[in-house]
């Protein structure tokens, strides 16, 4: 899969629209009842950034950024300014925000992750492009500040030495969603005073 490690413009996407998407299969019964199926267990997000381009340079910005990605085939980076943290939007990533793991005396690799619960539900999902230098990590609550390495590019983080059996590790981060355009057109329209716009942009988050 081609996957560009850039970041859609921040000025643009700030003014994106979208969120999570689920697909539930719902069955009415002859009794007025229904039966209700996930067929995904995982969302998966979906954004309109047409609703960020205010000016001429923007409509610029992003058809170069379209023609570089070859419109669907290549993905790329994209910040969800609603939801870019391991913790609550107000404050700042810490080492103790999410449970990536347990050692066990010979794992040294872990994937970060973010938790959303409610209730006693809880949701738990892959974080794999967390923002490189955002990443903190915790071995049994205490903040470790050499000792190991994240990649960026897949949001695995890999210890020197692998964490003691029964230690919890925790971590916090900023991080982009994997994403590609939606559509290989960009209807672009020009009025009398040569400024422009596009009805719709869609952006759909890769999963792999």
């Amino acid at each position: 899969m081609s996957f560009d490690e850039v970041r859609f413009p921040d000025a643009i996407s700030r003014g994106a629209r979208g969120g999570p998407e689920r697909r539930t299969q719902i069955v009415e019964l002859a009794s007025g009842d229904e039966e209700r199926n996930a067929s995904w267990a995982n969302s998966r997000r979906r954004y309109d950034v047409a609703y960020g381009i205010r000016r001429a340079d923007d409509l610029a910005a992003v058809v170069a950024f379209f023609e570089a990605r070859n419109g669907r085939l290549h993905g790329f980076r994209f910040k969800d300014w609603s939801d870019y943290k391991s913790c609550a939007p107000s404050q700042m990533p810490g080492p103790l925000d999410q449970p990536i793991g347990t050692g066990n005396g010979s794992v040294t690799s872990f994937a970060l992750m973010k938790r959303y619960s409610s209730g006693n539900q809880t949701w738990t999902r892959a974080i794999t492009k967390p923002v490189a230098g955002s990443v903190r990590l915790a071995l049994g609550g205490v903040e470790q500040a050499s000792g190991w390495t994240v990649d960026a590019t897949t949001g695995v983080v890999t210890f020197g030495t692998a964490p003691a059996t029964g230690v919890s590790i925790t971590a916090g981060f900023e991080f982009e969603v994997p994403v590609r355009f939606d559509s290989d057109t960009l209807d672009v329209t020009l009025d009398i005073e040569r400024l422009g716009s596009i009805t719709s942009i869609p952006l759909l988050e890769i999963r792999r």
